[in-house]
């Protein structure tokens, strides 16, 4: 390969840095944890409900005055933001007190910012808070149905060692990334749940080929003790573990600088969620393996040289 980031036989001893993986993961979920009981999670329109304007202007729009203006209308949580184009514009609106009229009411508000000037508005929707309610619950439990969906799906693929680790390790991922959300106070709206469903199959993704790879060299180096067998397990797939994570980056960068204002917190989730997921599949899936007393017993029956048993052979 022209470009290599790992080195071909690597021997990180990486069972030995459990010792400080497995403490910084535990002060990151109570610290995301209480941040989330004590702070909380600025939720977007989509959840505590509000007024979504798009509009399109006549030629390149001044988002500073636009926002100047709207501030003067005392409507509370403005958002104004380009996207796609420089004169395309998206107004976000907090929930009025008063129900619907009130709810209505500004967006005659809105378009009096408006008046005199060529602005075609394209979309308007009022989000109440019943639906806000609805979407946070399905949101939640989108998010806890796919958790249990790994368990039995790696519980049934593997020994239940592994479902409880993948299980564990995604976990870590998500409650990290929701303190993300709380520490930046990012935008949580549906993108966000959509960001961190996806989070949960690329760190389950890389745990699922580093496990495979556990369980194949648990079967063929039988003899030989389980740190060591889960070292060399993840220092062969270590390559390929950085490589995929690298050229995700490389994408989620791009989106990131190019995509517009609208899907900053979307992409800024993703870049983490990616690197804490890449973290935690190299330093917690295989250690947590460790913690649950897996035993090479349980796999098939090989010595260290890759052949069977003598004793499987001849019951054979």
């Amino acid at each position: 390969m022209l470009l290599r980031i790992v080195p071909d036989n690597t021997k990180i001893k990486f069972m030995w840095l459990r010792k400080v993986s497995f403490p910084l993961s535990i002060v990151l979920v109570i610290a995301s944890i209480a941040a989330f009981f004590t702070v909380g999670l600025n939720y977007g329109i989509d959840f505590k409900g509000g007024t979504i304007i798009e509009i399109k202007t006549d030629g390149p729009a001044d988002v500073a005055s636009i926002r100047s203006d709207l501030s003067s209308l005392n409507l509370g949580d403005v958002q104004v933001q380009e996207f796609g184009g420089s004169d395309d514009i998206l107004i976000r609106v907090e929930e009025q007190p008063g129900g619907e009229l009130a709810q209505q009411a500004v967006i005659g508000k809105v378009r009096t910012i408006f008046e005199g000037q060529e602005v075609d508005f394209r979309r308007v929707e009022v989000v109440g808070p019943r639906v806000s309610g609805e979407l946070a619950q399905a949101g939640a439990i989108a998010v806890a149905a796919s958790l249990l969906a790994i368990l039995f799906y790696i519980w049934f693929r593997f020994e239940w060692q592994f479902a409880v680790g993948a299980i564990l390790t995604t976990a870590n991922d998500v409650v990290i990334t929701i303190g993300l959300f709380v520490l930046l106070q990012l935008d949580f709206s549906l993108s966000s749940i959509a960001a961190v469903l996806t989070i949960i199959g690329y760190s389950l993704n890389d745990t699922v080929v580093v496990y495979d790879r556990i369980r194949e060299n648990l079967r063929k180096y039988k003899k030989r003790p389980l740190t060591e067998v889960l070292d060399m397990s993840i220092n062969e797939t270590l390559s390929r573990t950085t490589m995929t994570s690298l050229t995700t980056l490389l994408a989620l960068f791009a989106l990131y600088i190019f995509g517009g204002e609208v899907i900053q917190s979307f992409t800024l989730a993703m870049i983490f969620g990616i690197v804490i997921g890449t973290y935690s599949s190299i330093f917690l899936a295989a250690p947590f393996l460790i913690l649950f007393n897996l035993r090479a017993e349980a796999m098939s029956p090989k010595d260290d040289d890759g052949e069977k048993d003598p004793k499987a052979k001849a019951s054979a």
